[in-house]
């Protein structure tokens, strides 16, 4: 049986990443969506089991302790983890998995997956001056903040030369985008 792949979703903060996710899903149903485990607290509409599986600190400590995490992360004080059980068995019944991770958590699963079993589509939406308009837009921001945010964009354009495919999803683009990450979702999971 023809083994699945990764498809590992990465790009900036305010990039369209959840959007162009969010159109592949009507698409594609037979894509596999892993959920999550992370410390932080419930959200208002949120579900735990379809968000994220929400867990204490002492609970992910202890699944980190008996190897469950293919990739771990630390982000705004909160644990994130992708366990492997939702996505290992899934790429050996010759399955697509999809998952939207930040760099930190690509490089770790660089290390743990055999790179044929592995596809990186990074979401290009410009310059940090474009970037920061979209996230000012998008809510009030503070200066500390968009510093972070401004280095970790800095990391994450690192990352552009590791991908398999580049979509450029400039402001005003995202039709163009949404087509060219379709086709790149086709052709990953026909060839």
């Amino acid at each position: 049986m023809k083994r699945g792949k990764l498809i590992l979703v990465i790009g900036p903060t305010g990039s369209g990443k959840g959007t162009l996710l969010a159109h592949i899903r009507s698409i594609f149903p037979e894509l596999i969506f892993p959920i999550s485990c992370t410390t932080r607290a419930m959200r208002p509409g949120e579900v735990n089991g379809q968000t994220y599986y929400f867990v204490s600190s002492d609970e992910f400590a202890a699944r980190l302790s008996r190897g469950e995490f293919l990739e771990t992360a630390v982000y705004g004080g909160n644990q994130y983890g992708t366990l492997k059980s939702q996505i290992l068995p899934f790429i050996e019944e010759g399955k697509m998995v999809v998952r939207e991770i930040e760099v930190q958590g690509a490089r770790q699963i660089q290390q743990m997956l055999p790179a044929d079993d592995l596809r990186i589509i990074y979401i290009d939406a410009g310059s940090w001056d474009e970037l920061e308009r979209r996230v000012v837009a998008r809510a009030p921001i503070g200066q500390p903040e968009l510093e972070a945010r401004r280095k970790r964009y800095e990391d994450e354009t690192s990352f552009k030369a590791e991908a398999t495919v580049v979509i450029k999803n400039p402001e005003g683009g995202l039709e163009q985008a949404k087509a060219d990450f379709e086709q790149a979702v086709r052709t990953i999971t026909t060839g």
